[in-house]
């Protein structure tokens, strides 16, 4: 059977319906993407390697028990379960999501998700005014440019462009607040997660 050529919901039923080598194929189609996702997180190759497995333990038994309904949308099910696994390891830890190549905060990721009940966004707004509270803590420039990269979504040739600052003095600014967040955070022993 050529299963390159063969789609996710149809492997996903070939798998329910006994056929353990599709789920290989599942698998290997999409590690790279899974394992990429969870280690920008983590930046652990160990611990990105357990959420991994663990995902696919999720998946697995989800599917076992006939309990999969997410249509030819396989992927996303996926990476929404490896989020929410990442999001457990760092409630577990105690730990904060360290911040990305972007120079990003992984908090705000973990804010945007749309899929929020009740309870997580009571949260949500607690850890948002929390993070706004240390951001007032930080020198003025830094704050500046944090909350033109942060909240209005600016690029950093836009934030010099703002300021008047080269692009590189806007990024230097961007890093030095967020690795005083990072003192101000561990200073007061602050967990973002509940």
């Amino acid at each position: 059977m050529q299963y390159e050529l063969i789609t996710d919901a149809t492997l996903v039923s070939c798998y329910i319906k006994g056929d353990e080598s599709a789920l290989e194929v599942l698998i290997k189609r999409h590690k790279q993407k899974v394992y990429s996702f969870i280690y920008s997180k983590v930046y652990d190759k160990d611990v990105a390697e357990d959420i991994f497995q663990d995902t696919f333990i999720k998946v697995i038994r989800t599917l076992k028990k006939g309990n999969y309904n997410e249509e030819g949308k396989f992927l996303p099910w996926v990476m929404r379960i490896s989020h929410n696994l990442v999001i457990d390891f760092f409630r577990k830890s105690n730990r904060m999501p360290k911040f990305d190549n972007a120079g990003e905060f992984s908090i705000f990721s973990v804010l945007s998700d749309s899929s929020l009940n009740a309870e997580n966004s009571i949260i949500k707004e607690q850890v948002e005014y929390d993070v706004r509270r240390l951001v007032d803590e930080l020198p003025e420039d830094q704050k500046e440019v944090l909350l033109m990269r942060i909240y209005d979504d600016l690029s950093f040739k836009e934030i010099s462009d703002k300021t008047g600052v080269s692009i590189n003095t806007a990024l230097g600014r961007m890093r030095y607040a967020l690795i005083n967040l990072r003192k101000i955070i561990d200073k007061h022993n602050i967990v973002l997660t509940n």
